[in-house]
């Protein structure tokens, strides 16, 4: 029953995307870069941007260290807009 159910969702129309698993989304100094950010979140030294103010979220944290690995040159992907 369960594989009749597979094959209609497949066949109903919806088209499966594929990546390319082989190719890296974001670079390993990308990845450096998010990681030294995290660590200055967590020490308390992360501060944002024109405010000033102390980060506190591990998410802003991220954001912040993958704009900076733009800014860079870095490989990774456009922001969604």
């Amino acid at each position: 029953m369960a594989i009749a159910k597979s094959a209609k969702k497949i066949a109903s129309g919806k088209k499966r995307t594929s990546r390319n698993s082989s190719a890296r989304r974001y670079s390993p100094a990308a990845g450096k870069s998010v990681e030294t950010e995290i660590k200055a979140m967590k020490s308390g030294t992360l501060k944002s941007g024109r405010s000033g103010k102390k980060v506190t979220s591990r998410k802003q944290a991220i954001a912040i260290g993958l704009s900076k690995a733009r800014k860079a040159g870095r490989k990774v992907p456009a922001k969604k807009s």
